[in-house]
């Protein structure tokens, strides 16, 4: 039987750190890392684990990397992390700050030994690939501020009185003609399962089909702002919200969301298998 969404959270309140006072550990201890089941989320939206009806990955920046080289000089990094969504856990983000903090006074001979120390803590927990690259700060100097391709939805003069997600906005413009697009909105905001601090994310959707009323599409987007779910749920619920009522020949979903404790997250969803993106941008919010 299904446990309610209390249940889950009041369980990831009593196992993991989240929503408590938390010391940081200055040498290096994989323990902290907290995994999350992906099923129970995903079978309240009615997908089956073991047929997921999209290919997909999440990607995860952490902008406060830090350890020391063998004479204890300080060296400071990002680092990248992607893994295939079909990982049947997630890692819950405040555990991977206090993770990658465990590392502030330990030495590695190189940036080869750290990465794969993390490589493997990361797939043990998530009992999948993980891909890690670790890169010293000055050469991420040129990495490149970008905005989403497509068409932003935002200038849209809609009126909105529903912030609790109402998938019924989500409806076909009534052009009979097949449509490809790309649309993208800033205005996506939802909140953490357990802590309820705000999230504030920038989505992509691209389909083809019939075409989608733009305004019920922003209207959909604006509906999360009051409802609770991890980054990658949110993702996955509007990936199928939009595949059950608008029936879109290819899907894609892509979400970026704004930093916090140092850590953006990034998942992707789609029809088509997908590539991962590394080419090392960032929106300007991120």
């Amino acid at each position: 039987m299904k446990k309610p969404n209390i249940e889950q959270t009041q369980a990831l309140e009593r196992l993991s750190e989240l929503g408590k006072h938390s010391s940081y550990e200055p040498n290096y201890n994989p323990d902290i890392l907290f995994p999350i089941a992906r099923d129970t989320k995903r079978k309240e939206i009615g997908i089956d684990p073991n047929a997921l009806p999209f290919y997909g990955y999440d990607s995860w920046n952490h902008y406060e990397v830090s350890w020391l080289n063998q004479k204890g000089k300080p060296i400071v990094a990002t680092a990248h992390i992607y893994y295939d969504c079909s990982s049947p856990f997630i890692i819950e983000s405040k555990s991977l700050k206090l993770y990658f903090n465990s590392f502030n006074n330990t030495k590695f001979s190189s940036i080869t030994s750290l990465i794969e120390t993390v490589k493997n803590d990361l797939q043990q927990r998530l009992k999948t690939d993980v891909t890690v690259n670790i890169s010293p700060l000055n050469s991420n100097l040129n990495a490149s501020i970008e905005s989403f391709d497509g068409h932003c939805l935002d200038g849209l003069d809609i009126e909105c009185d529903t912030y609790t997600v109402e998938p019924n906005y989500l409806t076909s413009s009534g052009a009979i003609t097949i449509t490809e697009e790309t649309l993208y909105s800033n205005l996506l905001k939802s909140n953490c399962l357990v802590t309820k601090q705000p999230d504030w994310g920038s989505v992509q959707i691209h389909y083809k089909g019939k075409q989608i009323a733009r305004e019920g599409l922003l209207k959909y987007i604006i509906s999360f702002r009051n409802h609770n779910e991890f980054h990658e749920q949110c993702i996955e619920r509007i990936f199928i919200d939009i595949l059950n009522h608008c029936h879109p020949e290819l899907l894609t979903v892509y979400g970026r969301y704004t930093r916090r404790g140092g850590l953006d997250i990034n998942p992707y969803r789609s029809t088509e298998k997908a590539v991962i993106d590394v080419k090392g941008y960032r929106l300007y919010r991120q």
